[in-house]
């Protein structure tokens, strides 16, 4: 059994985050002790992960509730977590697709800062080289 200080640290997750996603209903089987501190067993690291998962994805907190709700209902309700799952990954594609295009961008800057480095060439995108240090905003 885990105490959530334990959880948050083997996880990667703040203490704060792990008890207002308690709060929320997102770990239906954590057990507390007599001194009413919850303790998390191997399993419940498992909703756990999934939990964050999801977060970390961009699923709002109401459609993981939803899909907790829909685990406990059982298989019967498999066809509707597999679109809630369908959906997330088709958002996490998204973000990846716009992140490998940040990164490509960062990969050229990176080229071409080396190559200034290298040739000890002034940065002709850098407005103070182009004589455009004395223009004025006007209002």
């Amino acid at each position: 059994m885990y105490k959530i200080k334990e959880v948050a640290q083997k996880l990667d997750i703040s203490e704060h985050t792990l008890r207002f996603w308690a709060k929320c209903g997102f770990f239906p089987f954590v057990q507390r002790d007599k001194n009413n501190i919850r303790q998390f067993s191997e399993d419940d690291l498992g909703w756990v992960k999934i939990v964050k998962c999801l977060r970390d994805a961009g699923t709002d907190t109401k459609s993981i509730k939803k899909y907790i709700d829909l685990c406990l209902l059982g298989d019967s309700t498999i066809e509707e977590r597999y679109k809630i799952i369908y959906k997330t990954r088709e958002k996490a594609l998204q973000r990846q697709q716009e992140i490998n295009k940040q990164i490509d961008l960062l990969n050229y800057k990176v080229e071409f800062y080396q190559n200034l480095i290298k040739t000890q060439k002034k940065d002709p995108w850098n407005p103070m080289n182009a004589g455009l240090s004395n223009i004025k905003c006007s209002k």
